[in-house]
């Protein structure tokens, strides 16, 4: 199999506090691939999120990001090659307009005028957000913010997408039409959600964090039907749901 874009190898991280997150995580991506990171509350899923892109350095092991290690030499060009959109899009939008929001990153890579005019128009616009380009951020509904959020990621042309949880607080209609965007983008995926249908939708493969360490990885319909370990480590379908009956769309 070709190399991974993204090597996580013997990670391991404690806070300050001593409170020990991850113990020796080993996960490999490889490009294309739409994988959900599963896990119940303080499983160390964020914790494992923010060592992608350099926000936290780990303790013991590595990360490697298409052969390059997130250590301080590379990170301008992880932070380009690794998006992270995390939970509240509250957290990236921060200008006065939506076409602010999604310049700013592609500005502080150099881009200027029409090359940095159209940047955002097709980040804008593979999210279906392009008419809003003139609309501040907080006139937005919340799943349009979510939407404008991607498209501040997108317009780095990342290579991995990284998403915190994002069909949470989505009415139903918001969450269907972010799940075509996602489906439609040709990029790596990885999802952190509690959303199991979601992760069945959108990710052909699955692993489980539990406790600091990987407990399950496997096609999302294996392990959504394995009811020893969905119980283990708290991780519920909804009443009903049969993950044999759907997948990835």
């Amino acid at each position: 199999m070709s190399t991974p874009v993204l090597d996580v190898q013997g990670l391991a991280f404690a806070y300050a506090d001593g409170h020990q997150a991850l113990f020796g995580v080993n996960l490999h991506v490889h490009r294309g691939e739409h994988v959900a990171l599963l896990g119940p509350n303080g499983a160390g899923k964020t914790t494992l999120v923010l060592h992608l892109n350099g926000i936290l350095t780990p303790g013991r092991g590595s990360v490697r990001v298409a052969g390059l290690e997130v250590a301080a030499p590379h990170l301008q060009e992880i932070r380009r090659r690794v998006g992270v959109v995390f939970q509240d899009p509250d957290d990236q939008l921060f200008m006065p307009t939506v076409r602010d929001d999604v310049a700013f990153g592609p500005a502080n890579l150099g881009l200027r005028g029409s090359e940095l005019d159209a940047r955002v128009a097709e980040a804008l616009t593979r999210v279906g957000m392009l008419e809003y380009v003139d609309r501040p951020p907080h006139h937005l509904s919340f799943g349009q913010r979510r939407r404008v959020a991607v498209a501040t990621v997108l317009a780095m042309r990342p290579e991995i997408l990284v998403l915190d949880e994002p069909s949470s607080n989505l009415d139903p209609a918001s969450r269907r039409e972010l799940a075509e965007i996602l489906t439609g983008l040709d990029a790596t995926l990885l999802m952190v959600t509690h959303d199991l249908p979601y992760a069945l939708q959108l990710c052909e493969r699955s692993v489980v964090l539990s406790d600091g360490v990987i407990v399950a990885d496997g096609p999302t319909s294996d392990v959504l039907a394995d009811e020893e370990t969905m119980r283990a480590h708290r991780l519920e379908l909804p009443f009903g749901f049969d993950p044999r009956a759907h997948g990835v769309s």
